[in-house]
């Protein structure tokens, strides 16, 4: 297992220029006056898919750095894959799930800051992928997106992180992506891919709660789990990402083939706006202050910024390299950290965004195939 190829490497690009603003009047969108050094240190933990190591990130006023790399997996001539991570609300435990197991993927606890194993890492459904964890910390979601075989409905796999034991498993569809939880820790959110499906799962009773549909033009709730033989139907949507708003009343669905976003009213359990976005929107984020939604543009290497009051773009930024993936805002709303995977021996790289101007305004080299990522702390200069 390497621990040593991608040394600290010290930010680079600080003048990207932000394109494809949609709303000229909109404020700040690619204004300079806008932009500011950082007034805190921010840090982010990056998983390297094909480097099996994770990173952390510090950004501050001296640019962006990588501060650590811990190796990740156990076997040294496996690729065991890190593609999910998740920190729990207080920062004191970080979660990631490794894809590649044989044909079993894992959990793995680490404790932050001194950044090691702690419990037992435990073996999960076929290639978990994103996970969330519940506000009090005793629940990791995670979905097991199966990329073994043929295309047969998943599940997702709940797991109790005090004693990190799988307490549930449940079926929902077919490559589940894009957990989240709702901001009081009462449902929790996925993306079936090949479903056109939108789930929502009580996290009380680990249950499917309700389904909708997101296919192109046939949106709306639907009842059965179980109609998924042959899939010969070509997804319109494919959605990739499930995120719940800050306040908790709806939830914005990627739909990574139609080019769109869904917002959907969780009352009235139906979409309420289609939202037109560029290139094969992969990830979402939503600012804590309810400004901006974020959305990763796998197809079309960029980052594109929403106005959530009026469901408007308000700029399209270019990422540092191809297949941008995994978006994570600081809780001041004020940073965005993007995870660009790049192609083949090319290193990855994480892109920051300044949610003022909308410019890239630093990147740092990382592993290869760089995916999950999640926002540790803040701590002001």
């Amino acid at each position: 297992m390497t621990t040593n190829r991608f040394a600290p490497i010290l930010a680079a690009t600080l003048a990207a220029s932000c394109v494809g603003a949609t709303d000229p009047g909109h404020r700040g969108v690619g204004d300079p006056a806008m932009r500011a050094a950082p007034e805190a240190d921010y840090w982010v933990y990056v998983g390297a898919e094909s480097a099996d190591v994770m990173h952390r990130i510090r950004f501050g006023p001296g640019g962006a750095e990588i501060e650590k790399t811990i190796p990740v997996g156990r076997y040294p001539t496996e690729v065991e894959g890190p593609h999910g991570l998740a920190i729990d609300r207080d920062g004191r435990h970080l979660y990631l799930t490794t894809g590649h197991g044989v044909p079993s993927g894992m959990i793995w606890k680490y404790e932050l800051g001194p950044d090691t194993l702690v419990g037992r890492e435990i073996p999960l459904g076929n290639f978990p992928a994103t996970l969330d964890v519940t506000p009090d910390g005793l629940f990791a979601f995670v979905v097991n997106f199966n990329l073994h075989g043929d295309h047969v409905p998943s599940d997702i796999s709940v797991v109790y992180t005090p004693d990190m034991l799988e307490v549930a498993r449940t079926p929902t569809c077919t490559m589940p992506h894009g957990s989240r939880i709702n901001p009081a820790g009462t449902r929790q959110y996925s993306a079936c891919m090949m479903d056109d499906r939108l789930v929502e799962l009580d996290t009380r009773t680990f249950e499917v709660a309700r389904q909708l549909s997101v296919a192109v033009g046939g949106e709306g709730p639907v009842q059965a789990l179980s109609d998924h033989a042959g899939h010969t139907r070509t997804p319109s949507c494919s959605p990739t990402w499930a995120e719940p708003s800050p306040d908790g009343a709806r939830v914005y669905v990627a739909c990574n083939r139609a080019d769109h976003i869904l917002e959907v009213d969780i009352d009235r359990w139906n979409v309420t706006r289609t939202i037109p976005a560029g290139r094969a929107p992969y990830n979402l984020e939503a600012t804590a202050d309810g400004r901006l939604l974020i959305a990763t543009l796998k197809g079309g290497a960029a980052v594109q910024f929403f106005d959530l009051a009026t469901g408007q773009s308000v700029a399209t930024t270019p990422s540092s390299s191809t297949v941008t993936h995994g978006v994570v805002a600081s809780p001041d709303s004020r940073y965005a950290f993007v995870s660009v995977e790049g192609v083949g021996a090319d290193p990855g790289q994480v892109d920051i965004y300044d949610l003022r101007s909308f410019e890239r305004v630093a990147s740092v080299d990382v592993g290869q195939q760089a995916g999950g990522i999640a926002f540790w702390k803040m701590e002001a200069r």
